[in-house]
């Protein structure tokens, strides 16, 4: 393993690359023997790892200050001649599914592979790759906005995700005040940013229809590689949480108005939860850092190694600034078999979130490196998800490390929240579904469609004191819709998962609750949602009873923590 920081960089030469790959794939072709075949297909996977892992340091190092010149440049590069070194891929992953050694290949490969390879088959034209390469600067554009935004309030300048911390604060005219800054600066960049996202709705239709799908709301089935389940699955998905999920988060926010003796719970005032104050992680960032380092290695000696390994490679950024990405995220780069951390923190509980949630991804992916694919080192968006939000729950026994006597404020926010989450995670996926189906609509159309499906799947937010957000503007903040078209209702399948583990981890103490976790996360991307889950001895969240299940759970423990614990 290597720092970080020290990670070599340099960009490839595509016209080199290209002619390396033809030979390759020239000799994979025209193999007549299984071991002539899958030795070429191997060193072409070598070579795709190796693009792959120069695309990602350049990626990674450009969200962490997109003000670098030089990886600003390289960013530019990427969005350019990505999609030149996709269409290699395309056809290497054509031959590889039309391979007449189909047998011995899936010997040395993960079945898997050959169902993404298939899927990107499906998705890639040459055509298409102009518009991929618009696509790909429509997105940094959105970026680099984000990224470039700062708020004057109270005499301070701040990022936008510096801004969040203030809609925990307990003087609710500075929530409102902060709510309000916040805003006005999307309604300053409103008409941007309605431009930025109109065009990239007509670039991405326009893929679409170049490959004979109805619309991209299609198309992204096969993009995300949703092999277990279609449109129809996550529309009755979607409607048990409208049902199931969506009446018990209207009781959680009346027992917040009553605990906080408001007359009405106003949108600033949804993420302060208690009078004395949200629970907030003790300490420096380095703190927290060094409480959670305790926290894995008490764990477990697999995750105790592997987050001393990443404290000392530097695998963590973590800190909010001018000019960095807003969010949080992993990366696994496969040539170096080391992950990277990416945070932006506050100063509130989302910090020891976003550190227990990507650590899962990091440690799921690492637990997976040993694969000669690396497109299966990562399970699919929403199996990979399940790692990430069931390590936030695996979390809670040692939570003191954090917040010491607040844990249990912060345990029963933290599991509210999550309940929570699931209609606005539906209400963003079915947002996506009517843009995407209804390309023609217009800027004003599409935020009056996000604020009638809000009302819809978040019936008591109230903007009377926030005027701008009744327009439908909120959706602005939503990084996924932008970036990454489709890749949100995955949270919400994972989380349903992830209440499972948080009753066996939690409730039932159950002894085969870690055992399962691992064997999970060593499969990792070698296996697809449906079947991770059976190998976990888990719930299909589309299940008819599941989400009522995990629902009720969950309602009991909160109803049994009571308000006078809370104080």
């Amino acid at each position: 393993m290597t720092d970080f920081s020290k990670l070599p960089y340099q960009r490839p030469e595509y016209d080199r690359v290209k002619h390396q790959y033809r030979q390759l794939l020239a000799a994979f072709e025209r193999a007549d023997d299984p071991l002539t075949a899958t030795q070429a297909a191997l060193l072409i996977a070598e070579l795709n790892q190796r693009i792959t892992s120069q695309q990602m340091i350049a990626t990674i190092r450009f969200s962490v200050n997109t003000l670098d010149a030089f990886y600003n440049a390289e960013n530019d590069y990427w969005n350019d001649y990505g999609p030149k070194y996709d269409e290699l891929v395309a056809d290497y992953y054509r031959l590889l599914v039309t391979s007449p050694f189909q047998e011995e290949l899936q010997r040395i490969f993960p079945a898997t592979l050959f169902k993404i390879a298939a899927n990107q088959v499906k998705t890639f034209s040459a055509k298409n790759i102009p518009l991929h390469q618009i696509d790909n600067k429509l997105t940094s554009r959105y970026a680099k906005l984000i990224a470039s935004a700062t708020v004057e309030f109270a005499g301070e300048t701040y990022t936008l995700p510096q801004m969040n911390k203030f809609s925990s604060d307990p003087d609710r005219a500075k929530r409102k005040a902060a709510a309000l800054a916040t805003t006005q600066w999307y309604v300053a960049h409103e008409t941007e940013l309605d431009e930025i996202y109109d065009q990239m709705v007509k670039v991405r239709t326009e893929i679409a229809h170049n490959l004979n799908y109805r619309d991209y709301a299609q198309m992204s089935l096969d993009l995300m590689n949703r092999f277990d389940y279609g449109e129809t699955e996550i529309a009755n998905y979607r409607q048990q949480i409208l049902e199931q999920v969506v009446p018990v988060v209207a009781e959680i926010q009346q027992r917040q108005q009553q605990r906080l003796g408001l007359d009405k719970l106003e949108f600033f005032d949804e993420n302060f939860v208690f009078p004395s104050g949200n629970a907030t992680p003790k300490g420096t960032a380095d703190e927290l850092v060094a409480a959670a380092n305790d926290f894995y290695h008490e764990l477990s000696p697999q995750t105790g190694n592997f987050f001393q390994m990443m404290i000392s490679n530097h695998n963590l950024d973590l800190l909010s600034h001018h000019g960095k990405q807003s969010g949080g995220y992993c990366e696994f780069i496969p040539q170096f078999e080391t992950p990277f951390i990416f945070a932006n923190f506050n100063g509130t509980s989302g910090d020891v979130d976003v550190l227990t949630h990507e650590t899962g991804h990091a440690f799921q992916a690492y637990q997976a490196r040993d694969t000669n694919a690396w497109e299966c080192i990562f399970p699919t968006n929403e199996g990979a998800e399940i790692f990430s939000m069931s390590m936030e729950f695996i979390a809670y026994p040692w939570l003191d490390k954090f917040f010491g006597q607040q844990t249990l404020k912060y345990q029963y926010n933290h599991l509210a929240s999550a309940l929570t989450f699931l209609p606005y995670g539906a209400l963003v996926d079915h947002f996506q579904t009517e843009v995407y189906q209804n390309p023609e609509m217009t800027p004003e159309q599409r935020k009056a469609t996000w604020r009638r499906l809000e009302k819809m799947y978040l019936p008591n937010r109230d903007y009377s004191e926030v005027p701008e957000l009744e327009r439908g503007l909120y959706w602005y903040r939503q990084s996924h819709i932008f970036e990454v078209p489709f890749y949100y209702v995955d949270y919400t399948l994972a989380q349903v998962v992830a209440f499972e583990f948080w009753q066996r981890f939690n409730l039932d103490h159950d002894p085969a609750a870690w055992p399962d976790y691992l064997a999970m996360a060593e499969a990792g991307g070698k296996q697809t949602f449906a079947e991770l889950i059976d190998l976990g001895h888990l719930q299909s969240p589309f299940a008819p009873d599941t989400i009522r299940n995990v629902v009720a759970k969950i309602k009991t423990q909160l109803a049994g923590i009571s308000e006078e614990q809370l104080r």
